[in-house]
């Protein structure tokens, strides 16, 4: 299914991604050194114009030195200020005419400043870690930073060998010469910006369960001294993939990977087909066991099925909440339903100022957007009895598989499996602030 696009500037960053064009693939081909946290890269950017003529266009990318800029092979004309590479062709582009975009740039990654902090290329003790949401990704490479303008990728990075890099996506190749290793990555699913990860780092390698026939790969990248732990506290993953693929559909990559880096992370992260956690994520009690849920849970909603625009994030954040009571009804945890009445308790505490349709820049990762979320996915189970709402979920992980959506889109889509209008539950969970009465829903998964 096509993406579907917004028309105009993100409303939370509208400094971010340019609607006048589409990018249909990024090649880009980088050498890394961690000694001296120095990045030097190239970047064949594969685009089509909008429907109207471009006589320039915007690249995100932050403060690097800029070798070389083309359009179509010709030196093109560029300015690059406040972490904007604004380009002018050598020619104007037609309507709806492809083109390619070549960019070299090289200097010393460091993270993008955020109102949540600093987003992006982050500089390890020994390695590096991309964490790019919401708009982190233009810290490392140049790029059209909105969720909606999803492309394939091709990564190749160049280390020293002592180091391993880990991507989303299917590793194609793997080359040392002398000191240096070159690691290539293919991801042939669209991926938004923010959603390509990547880390380097010392690891070690483990399969996660045996994927057998037609099964889905799973790679776990560890400091080898916390094996032990990973080992149990990553042991129900593959549980979990066969959970949600039951739930939400098949897998929509060729491969999930997970790192573990020796440092902390306030929270873990998820990229395409890849997710970071961080060593106080592993505990070897399986105590953030709902974590490693929520981020499998993106690679269907979130990743594979993206938003327009930022103001949708509880689509993301809601249905990844909900998964996270999925997996405990099934294993033999606390069932939705109690979960939700922990929720529905905790939000009944806190202000009530929060509106799901359009939270703003400032609430957007708010801890009350994800119970919220998912007491509001928690409401449509109820509503629509447990048969119509995992066919709900599985027809709109299809359906939209690949593309970006929206809360419009979504409560299209759920209506179509019910005859009872559904338009005062979305007015109460998704456009109103007041937190409704705790929906109660009878049914459990059966085991």
């Amino acid at each position: 299914m096509a993406v579907q696009q917004s028309m105009g500037p993100d409303p939370y960053f509208p400094a971010n991604g340019d609607p006048r064009y589409r990018v249909h693939r990024y090649e880009l081909t980088m050498d890394y050194r961690p000694g001296p946290n120095r990045l030097s890269g190239a970047a064949r950017i594969n685009a089509i114009a909008g429907r109207a003529p471009l006589t320039e266009f915007q690249l995100n990318l932050a403060d690097f030195k800029i070798g070389r800029v083309r359009v179509d092979g010709r030196q093109s004309h560029y300015t690059h200020r406040g972490g904007r590479l604004r380009i002018r062709p050598a020619k104007p582009l037609r309507a709806g005419a492809a083109f390619t975009v070549e960019v070299h740039w090289s200097g010393n990654p460091r993270p993008v400043a955020s109102p949540w902090g600093e987003l992006g290329w982050e500089e390890l003790h020994d390695g590096a870690l991309v964490a790019s949401q919401p708009i982190g990704a233009p810290s490392w490479y140049p790029c059209n930073d909105r969720p909606a303008d999803k492309a394939s990728y091709l990564l190749s990075i160049t280390t020293p060998s002592a180091y391993s890099v880990v991507a989303g996506g299917r590793l194609l190749t793997r080359t040392t010469k002398a000191s240096t290793t070159t690691w290539v990555y293919e991801q042939a699913a669209p991926t938004s910006s923010y959603l390509v990860g990547l880390a380097i780092g010392k690891y070690q390698t483990v399969l996660l369960g045996d994927p057998g026939p037609g099964g889905v790969p799973q790679h776990g990248h560890i400091p080898a001294h916390l094996l032990p732990q990973f080992s149990r506290d990553f042991a129900r993953q593959p549980a979990m993939m066969e959970l949600f693929q039951e739930l939400f559909g098949p897998y929509p990559f060729d491969e999930y990977a997970v790192v573990v880096t020796d440092e902390e992370l306030d929270v873990p992260v998820e990229a395409q087909g890849l997710s970071l956690f961080g060593a106080n994520h592993v505990d070897g009690a399986r105590g953030s066991e709902r974590l490693v849920a929520h981020e499998l849970a993106h690679q269907w909603f979130g990743n594979s099925v993206s938003i327009a625009d930022w103001r949708h994030i509880w689509l993301n954040e809601g249905l990844a909440k909900y998964a996270e009571w999925l997996w405990s009804e099934r294993s033999g945890g606390r069932t939705a339903q109690q979960l939700a009445t922990i929720a529905h308790r905790l939000l009944s505490t806190l202000p009530q100022d929060l509106r799901l349709s359009d939270p703003g820049r400032k609430l957007m990762f708010d801890d009350r957007l994800y119970q919220r979320g998912g007491l509001t996915v928690h409401a449509l189970r109820a509503a629509l009895g447990d048969e119509a709402f995992f066919r709900m979920l599985h027809g709109w992980a299809a359906l939209h598989r690949g593309a970006a959506v929206t809360t419009a889109s979504f409560a299209a889509h759920v209506a179509r499996y019910t005859d009872e209008p559904l338009d005062g539950l979305f007015a109460a969970w998704v456009d109103g602030t007041r937190l409704p009465p705790l929906p109660v829903d009878g049914s459990r998964l059966a085991v």
